[in-house]
């Protein structure tokens, strides 16, 4: 038995890797990490690698299967049947002259098509193109959402790429300015406590830039799996993706109250609840049908053995066509038609409910986004000269401490500010390309204008 367990044991360790996809340690860099990406190529790879998008097409696909489905309620039912039946003779009543076959057999083919189903049928094809319609508005929204997280994300590397920057060129001032007190030192002009001073502010910035730094190699991971990409293992820490747009401030202007009205015009979502409180008034009629008769004609032709001919045999048979109509009613189904009819009335409100509360969720997320989008807009405006200010201040703050009016502190200070001020000004042009993209989603344009994002 421990034999058996071992054995056991062994065998599914040795199968658990085979679960896992296939990916080759050396397989060579596919062409996106290298090649230069823009943000116009990295929404065309998305729809058509990553796993929300593709995802979705399958419910969309699946919903085409259900629109087929409910189509199918209006169209002619052909069916064909046969039986071939061997009984014990024994088992078998014979009238006199005559010898009933204990084998017997019989086919025929038939056409059904339901003519009048208490406004079923009408509602059937109504439903078959609200849920089409309905599919599709999900299927654009799943596409926008997506869209939009892909965009963030590849301003969210820019960004990161961009406080590299600053936090090298801030480290590389501090180094300096050590190397210049510890020159001054040397000569004898400075006391060590500027050095130490100098050390410390050196020290205090390396964190942003190892921050900084860590932000980007996540966000590109981040970008990355968006894109649809499984990572090359042997890429350990850094992907090294190319992307060739900018960070810039496109000029937009939006009117609040055309944007609100837009959106409850255009939005994916309303579209898709519009569509699906128009399925729960057809579900409506649908349960009403319950109290009213059903009629169908068929016609079909049937082939079998004969029974009472002597002599009794199978290569006997008889054949011949038959149609009619039927009629079917329910006088009394013990209050099924009415539950339904309860559950569907109930339905139908809450999706009017629905709808009634997703257009507010909707104007509130205008509000919301056109609110950050001016806060972006405004704290950009606000950071337009604070750089170059920033740069005058230091290197005036530079000259007084050379010519002896001036301290190191204010020399730091300086250094400081302008870091600062680079700071803000890069997370200025972040925050407003990301809220006008936000913005623009909350309306329900397009999720890339022309040259938002370009030089």
């Amino acid at each position: 038995m421990k034999k058996l367990k071992l054995i056991v044991l062994l065998a599914l360790l040795g199968a658990a890797p085979a679960e896992a996809p296939a990916q080759s340690t050396n397989a060579p860099l596919p062409g996106w990490v290298t090649e230069p990406l823009s943000l116009t190529d990295s929404l065309n790879i998305a729809l058509r690698q990553n796993a929300t998008i593709r995802k979705a097409a399958n419910d969309l696909e699946a919903s085409h299967g259900l629109v087929v489905q409910t189509r199918a309620v209006v169209l002619p039912q052909v069916q064909a049947t046969g039986q071939f039946k061997a009984s014990d003779p024994n088992s078998l009543e014979n009238f006199p002259g005559t010898m009933v076959p204990d084998n017997n057999w019989n086919a025929g083919i038939r056409i059904v098509q339901n003519i009048y189903e208490g406004g079923q049928l009408r509602a059937a094809l109504k439903a078959a193109r609200a849920t089409k319609e309905q599919a599709l508005a999900q299927y654009a929204t799943v596409l926008a959402d997506t869209l939009l997280s892909v965009q963030v994300a590849y301003y969210d590397v820019l960004l990161a790429a961009q406080q590299i920057t600053v936090n090298e060129a801030s480290v590389k001032l501090l180094q300096r300015e050590l190397e210049d007190q510890q020159n001054r030192m040397n000569a004898g002009t400075v006391p060590r406590f500027n050095v130490l001073r100098a050390e410390v502010a050196v020290a205090n910035e390396r964190p942003a830039l190892i921050q900084a730094k860590n932000a980007y190699r996540n966000n590109k991971n981040n970008l990355a799996n968006l894109l649809g990409y499984n990572l090359p293992r042997e890429v350990m820490e850094d992907v090294p993706l190319n992307l060739t747009d900018t960070l810039t401030a496109e000029p937009y202007q939006v009117n609040l109250p055309d944007a609100i009205q837009t959106a409850l015009g255009q939005r994916s979502e309303l579209r898709a609840l519009r569509k699906t409180t128009e399925l729960q008034k057809l579900n409506i009629i649908s349960a009403k049908a319950g109290y009213k008769p059903t009629v169908s004609l068929f016609a079909g032709y049937n082939w079998y053995n004969a029974q009472f001919t002597p002599p009794v045999d199978l290569d006997h048979d008889i054949a011949g066509w038959n149609a009619g109509a039927q009629v079917t009613w329910n006088i009394f189904d013990g209050a099924l038609t009415y539950g339904k009819i309860i559950q569907a009335r109930a339905l139908s409100d809450k999706a009017q409910t629905d709808l009634e509360d997703q257009a507010r969720q909707i104007e509130l997320q205008v509000r919301t986004a056109y609110s950050d989008f001016v806060e972006a807009k405004e704290t950009l405006d606000s950071q337009e000269k604070v750089q170059e200010q920033a740069e005058e201040a230091l290197r005036e703050a530079r000259a007084r401490a050379e010519a002896g009016t001036g301290t190191q502190l204010d020399v730091l200070d300086a250094e400081t500010s302008l870091t600062q001020s680079r700071t803000t000004q890069i997370q200025a042009l972040h925050d407003y390309a990301t809220a006008r993209a936000r913005l623009e989603r909350a309306i329900g344009n397009q999720v890339v204008t022309a040259g938002a994002g370009r030089n």
